[in-house]
């Protein structure tokens, strides 16, 4: 039985990146014009970012350990800076990690305008569903994002059989205003206004078995996913192979990637695809068209949904579970690492807020709200240049004080085993990421979190990502293993909170200079702020 979908779909991703490319993997060359063009997601005219004249931005598909050669010409008159999204599956499964320079403002400076920068990346050690995007100036609010698919190599096995269509969907909400509107909105210390829409975007041809990576690019809402009358079987979550649990549909939270597979093989017609958003008083839902290719009638009934209680949807969250025998971007079974048996030596406490400064909204990690340096982080370091921030401008411990404004980086020691517990004491469900890691979720609950909160974690087969919910009034902890040197972005995927202040740097440091431990900054480097005019390094 063959079918098409009628779908328009917004791409997403996230990818795990060096910035040293390997030598003996194959080589992918891609040439990216950045533009601003009209756009129509929501049926009126918008200035949308283009990426060679599509939006959303082309696909990148590639296998474990491809090398990725992206030369990006900036043609916008702002700076530009795309965001990797990095989550390296690497660092959880005893290989060698070496530092790297990722993109974002703490590590990496923007293309300038009328300027082209070539990034040399690797997906090492990789595989899954992720998003890359626009990291500066709101611009993710205009698109500039598309999907990263990266497979398995033919010899690793893949624990379900190779489904007939693999189809990227990515899902957000979405403003009729343009994003320099938006974005002048939160300069002036004022909140966004709810989302018009929920943009879908997406496309394709025949077969039975399908299997979607749907990501979730949206600036503030949680979305459920379904397929009327179709069940959804999960088999990934940013690259981790799940238990195969089926459900009648997926929440999907603020930067969240992950699989599905489902069969056409109800009866002959057309059938909703729909999202809606979650946990808002006010639902949005928007739709497209599973159709039949032998269809005999148009869609009927209602698109249907969830029932808006936090309990369905937590309980979705801890029925996600990490497959243990399936072999992940190596041979090995993803069960081999045993992060249970693994001692804590650390615990960090982040709890969000939102509150006024200066007479203007801010939102705060610990009570500091972010603001961002002159110089990139870890260019700083790099160049030792002194005064571009404080070791220890953010506690671990949220002490309840008033909210301030800091440059805000919390040190922690290379090769660490620590756990990290957000605290989520606002009624908004809460999404954080953290750059250059995947991490185990342990566990989630209501109320606030204590030490006995400890006795309820799984400790044998959480899933491993790197972005994670935390309900309202609720608590969320993972377990991370330390094992990339490095100035690693930890934020909300709330993103006016993150542009506003809801995030700080994570600066996993060790003493050692050895190429082991971390590589030399890459030699096409841009340079901007207190280090520009200096030498990378010797060609």
């Amino acid at each position: 039985m063959k079918l098409r979908m009628a779908v328009a779909l917004l791409c997403a991703t996230s990818a795990a990146f060096f910035a040293i490319a390997g030598a003996d993997s194959p080589y992918k060359f891609f040439d990216w014009n950045v533009t601003f063009g009209d756009i129509y997601p929501l049926g009126v005219r918008q200035t949308g970012i283009l990426i060679n004249g599509q939006f959303p931005g082309p696909d990148v598909h590639s296998v474990t350990n491809d090398n990725l050669i992206i030369n990006v010409h900036n043609s916008l008159n702002d700076h530009f800076l795309i965001s990797c999204e990095v989550e390296f599956g690497v660092a959880l499964e005893h290989a060698t990690v070496e530092q790297r320079w990722i993109c974002s403002y703490g590590t990496t400076c923007p293309i300038p305008p009328g300027k082209n920068f070539t990034y040399i990346l690797q997906v090492k050690d990789q595989i899954g569903s992720f998003f890359y995007f626009p990291s500066l100036a709101f611009h993710k609010a205009a698109g500039g994002f598309g999907g990263i698919r990266i497979l398995s190599r033919p010899r690793i096995p893949v624990p379900y059989p190779e489904p007939d269509g693999d189809y990227t969907v990515l899902i957000g909400d979405w403003f009729k205003s343009n994003h320099t509107n938006l974005k002048a909105r939160l300069d002036r210390g004022k909140k966004l206004p709810f989302p018009d829409g929920i943009l879908i975007n997406g496309r394709g041809p025949g077969g039975k078995t399908y299997r979607l990576r749907i990501s979730n690019v949206g600036l503030q809402n949680s979305l459920n996913f379904r397929i009327q009358n179709h069940r959804l079987k999960l088999v990934e979550v940013e690259g981790t192979h799940t238990l195969q649990t089926t459900y009648s549909s997926i929440d999907l939270h603020l930067g969240q990637s992950c699989s599905v597979l489902f069969t056409a093989d109800q009866p002959a017609k057309d059938y909703y695809i729909a999202f809606s958003t979650r946990f808002t008083s006010r639902v949005l839902t928007s739709t497209a068209i599973l159709r039949y290719s032998n269809s005999a009638g148009p869609v009927s009934g209602p698109p249907g949904g969830p029932t808006i209680q936090i309990d369905w949807s937590l309980n979705q969250a801890r029925s996600i579970r990490k497959n243990l025998t399936a072999s992940g971007p190596r041979p090995n079974p993803q069960g081999s690492y045993h992060y249970g048996l693994i001692n804590t030596t650390r615990t960090i406490i982040l709890s969000n807020s939102a509150g006024q400064v200066n007479g203007k909204q801010r939102y705060a990690v610990n009570s500091v709200s972010f603001v961002p340096a002159d110089t990139p982080l870890k260019l700083a370091d790099y160049f030792k240049i002194g005064g571009v921030y404080r070791v220890g401008s953010i506690s671990d411990k949220p002490h309840g004080g008033k909210i301030y404004l800091d440059t805000s980086v919390m040190q922690a020691d290379y090769r660490a085993f620590i756990e990290i517990v957000f605290q989520n004491n606002e009624n908004i469900v809460q999404s954080w990421h953290l750059d250059g890691y995947n991490f185990f979720v342990v566990g989630m609950d209501g109320g606030q979190w204590t030490a006995a909160s400890r006795r309820g974690y799984n400790l044998r087969d959480a899933v491993s990502r790197c972005t994670t919910q935390v309900y309202p009034k609720s608590w969320t902890a993972v377990y991370v293993a330390l094992d990339n040197v490095g100035m690693w972005n930890l934020r909300s995927e709330f993103w006016a909170r993150q542009y506003l202040g809801q995030q700080f740097y994570l600066r996993v440091y060790t003493t050692s200079t050895s190429l082991r431990d971390g590589y030399l900054i890459p030699k096409n480097a841009l340079l901007c702020g207190r280090a520009r005019g200096r030498r990378t390094r010797p060609f």
